[in-house]
């Protein structure tokens, strides 16, 4: 299959439709919210390894939220205000535990702690659960994945369901990417010297931080 026909098979007219399609994404992934946060928070915390483990987590609650987008279970979000608020409790109240975990560890540290907070870690699978969770219970994802892929993809399209796929596939991989990026710029910055007043200080802003979130989206209305 030529080029042009894998764009169609995307229901995108051309090269200037995945340019444009690919410039929206790297937007919306550099636009702060709880993924970057996460991501950028758990590298300061625990390393490279706990970012990227992290950033795969999340990059894998996107693939969920693709599937559902792609065969219309997302759609029950939209049309069901019951389903939407289930959704949107379950990811607040999620978020506000994240942030007792890191108000938590920043008073223990205040308390005379040995050990620098940042330095604590975890195991690989807590962090790939933890940017699961966030992002699947995050319903503004879903509607997000509703209402942003069917922007580019044109009426004529033959195959919707695997135009979704294909869209959902370049916005999986260009956002991991973007975020293993972001990986690596905190680790670097992470390698700067440190203090534990400076590591009680992160885990204190990241649990108010997580807490706005968690308003923010428990405040949040279903999309019209």
């Amino acid at each position: 299959m030529t080029a042009s026909g894998v764009l169609v098979g995307l229901g995108l007219a051309g090269p200037q439709e995945l340019l444009l399609f690919m410039t929206a994404v790297f937007v919306l992934n550099a636009t702060p919210g709880v993924d970057l946060l996460l991501t950028v928070s758990r590298t300061l915390q625990g390393g490279a390894r706990a970012g990227a483990t992290a950033a795969l987590g999340i990059s894998t609650g996107c693939v969920v939220h693709a599937l559902a987008a792609a065969f219309g279970l997302a759609a029950l979000l939209a049309v069901s205000s019951a389903a939407f608020a289930a959704i949107k409790w379950l990811g607040a109240a999620y978020l506000l535990w994240l942030a007792w975990g890191m108000a938590r560890t920043a008073w223990r540290g205040a308390a005379g702690s040995a050990a620098p907070a940042a330095s604590k870690s975890v195991s690989a699978w807590v962090d790939y659960r933890t940017g699961l969770v966030t992002n699947v219970l995050n319903p503004k994802v879903a509607l997000f994945f509703l209402a942003f892929l069917p922007q580019f993809i044109a009426a004529a399209t033959p195959d919707k369901t695997l135009a979704f796929l294909g869209l959902g596939v370049i916005f999986v991989v260009q956002g991991t990417l973007f975020l293993l990026a972001v990986v690596a710029l905190a680790a670097r910055l992470r390698r700067l010297p440190s203090s534990p007043r400076a590591a009680r200080w992160l885990h204190g802003v990241g649990a108010v931080l997580f807490a706005a979130l968690a308003l923010r989206l428990a405040s949040a209305r279903a999309a019209t």
